[in-house]
């Protein structure tokens, strides 16, 4: 007859049909002081298709522009037509490109919302 499978190969196997967490490292002092340059955060990716990112919300994004450069930013405000205004935490607004230098972003880029932080 058939063995059970081991709790970790069920939790490997599920992880493999659908990659829904994804551990990101933070590049850059855009989101200083709330996330370091080398720290390591856990991103939802399925989070966001299940209800809508809200104000206040870390996300993953795709750049508008640069479609191979992803970041993480906060979700500082929304526009009328549902677009998100993101924000770097850093107070210096030097130290972030953000929807200060490319405007508000679709909900279609937003790739997943930061759960954790290491």
């Amino acid at each position: 007859m058939f063995e059970p499978l081991p709790t970790a190969s069920i939790f490997a196997f599920v992880k493999l049909l659908r990659p829904r967490w994804q551990l990101r490292r933070v590049n850059g002092r855009s989101m200083h002081p709330t996330l370091v340059e080398g720290s390591t955060v856990l991103v939802d990716t399925a989070v966001t298709h299940r209800s809508p990112p809200q104000i206040g919300d870390i996300v993953l994004l795709q750049h508008p522009y640069q479609p191979s450069n992803q970041m993480i930013k906060r979700i500082i405000n929304t526009t009328e037509d549902g677009r998100f205004i993101l924000r770097g935490d850093n107070p210096d607004s030097l130290a972030s490109t953000d929807s200060r230098s490319f405007g508000p972003v679709r909900a279609e880029l937003i790739l997943g919302k930061v759960t954790h932080r290491f």
